[in-house]
Formats: C-alpha cells, sequence, structure tokens
C-alpha cells in the first residue's frame, strides 16, 4: 500500500513538473534598434494577449513545450525565435520574416461598427446605437432575420415581420424603420437569411437623422457577408 501511494505520489509531482511554466522576458526592436511599443507577442501561432511596453519590452509565461515565440505588429509586420528553454531573447522586426496562418484577433470593444455615416469602436457607441453580431454563434440558430433582432437591442420591438424602434423621445414610436442592406436602402428584408448575415446596426434618435426624414422610425443597417470584398 505504501508503495502504491509512493508512485502516486511520485506520479503527480512529476506532472507538476513538466506543466511549470517558464517565464520569458525580451524585447522588441526594429532595424534602427529602437523599442517597439504595442508589438503581439505570439506563442506557437497563437495570441499570447502580452503587448510590449513603452520601452519595448515584455514578459510571458509558455510552456516547456513551447516551439516558438513571435511577434506581430500592423506596421512592422512580424519576426519569431525558435525556443528552447532560454528565459530572455530579443526580436527585431526587419520584415524579412512572416508568422504563417496567424490572424490576429480584434478585442469586441474594437471592433469598428458602421453607423452611416462612417464608423466607430463598439466600445463607444452610444445608446442610441443597438449592435448585433450575427456571427456570433449564440445566434448561429436563427432561420429568421425577424428572431435574430428580436429582444436584442433595448428598444426595438418585434412583432411577425414588423419592427418598431422607439426612440429617445418617442416622438416617432410606431413608424416603421428604414432598412439600408449594404448602403443601400430596401423595402423589405423579409428574404434575408442570418446565415447571409454579418451583422445588425440599429439607429435611432439624432445618429439615424443622417438619414433624414426616411430614418424618422429610426434605421437598421444590415452588412452582409462579404460585403466590401
Amino acid at each position: 500500500m505504501i508503495a502504491i501511494i509512493a508512485m502516486v505520489a511520485g506520479g503527480r509531482a512529476e506532472a507538476q513538473k513538466q506543466e511549470k511554466m517558464i517565464t520569458v522576458t525580451g524585447t522588441v526592436n526594429d532595424t534602427t534598434m529602437s523599442p517597439v511599443a504595442g508589438a503581439l507577442i505570439v506563442v506557437d501561432g497563437l495570441d499570447s494577449g502580452v503587448t510590449t511596453s513603452k520601452k519595448g519590452t515584455f514578459k510571458v509565461k509558455v510552456s516547456p513545450e513551447t516551439e516558438n515565440i513571435g511577434v506581430y505588429t500592423t506596421n512592422l509586420g512580424s519576426a519569431i525565435t525558435m525556443f528552447e528553454g532560454q528565459d530572455k531573447i530579443t526580436l527585431v522586426l526587419d520584415g524579412t520574416q512572416v508568422l504563417k496562418n496567424f490572424v490576429p484577433v480584434t478585442a469586441e470593444g474594437e471592433m469598428d461598427i458602421e453607423i452611416g455615416y462612417g464608423s466607430v469602436k463598439k466600445k463607444n457607441l452610444t445608446t442610441s446605437v443597438g449592435y448585433i453580431d450575427a456571427q456570433d454563434e449564440s445566434n448561429a440558430s436563427y432561420t429568421n432575420i425577424y428572431e435574430m433582432i428580436q429582444g436584442k437591442v433595448p428598444g426595438v420591438q418585434v412583432s411577425g415581420n414588423k419592427i418598431t424602434i422607439r426612440g429617445i423621445n418617442s416622438i416617432n414610436s410606431g413608424t416603421d424603420p428604414l432598412f439600408v442592406v449594404d448602403g443601400i436602402v430596401v423595402s423589405s428584408i423579409d428574404n434575408i437569411s442570418p446565415r447571409q448575415v454579418k451583422s445588425i446596426t440599429v439607429l435611432k434618435g439624432s445618429d439615424a437623422a443622417i438619414y433624414g426624414s426616411r430614418g424618422a422610425g429610426g434605421v437598421i443597417m444590415i452588412t452582409m457577408i462579404g460585403a466590401g470584398k
């Protein structure tokens, strides 16, 4: 019995040893050896969530099984180095290296939302703008676009295929909204499949004023998958 307990304890200790993370510190420079701030650190092709400081430095924890550590920037390209257990590395963005198959993920609050007269970061949306990410997994089961919109944006009421947007002062409540699909005004969205939709933006109040009297009842802006390509 004692031998079995010892074996189990030894196995757990070994597993804990193998799982122990390694803290790697480093610096990211450009070709003039100036520090690069805000660069994203990539571990084995995955976003680590770590970015470099104003001095170009970073600290990231990696698994002992890690194969490579890289850096990604939108303006200076990327760089990568093999990881062999070292706890300090220097990465130089010289434009000669590429992180294959790496696609940076935009933070939800940093998403650009079209609002008719331009775009705004999602985190900066006013209370008179509603947004639905149609590609979110929670919306995958909808087969009717009206069902997708129902209950998702405060002040928007859906009954069958009728949508009513209540503005801040409710002066124009009850008026049908204006439908805009990929920048084109349409009379109906009945035949639009939710699976073809990328996003839905709801404008009301002053944010709908750009459409004049046509937007008196609010505006439903729909962006289809592949729009703008």
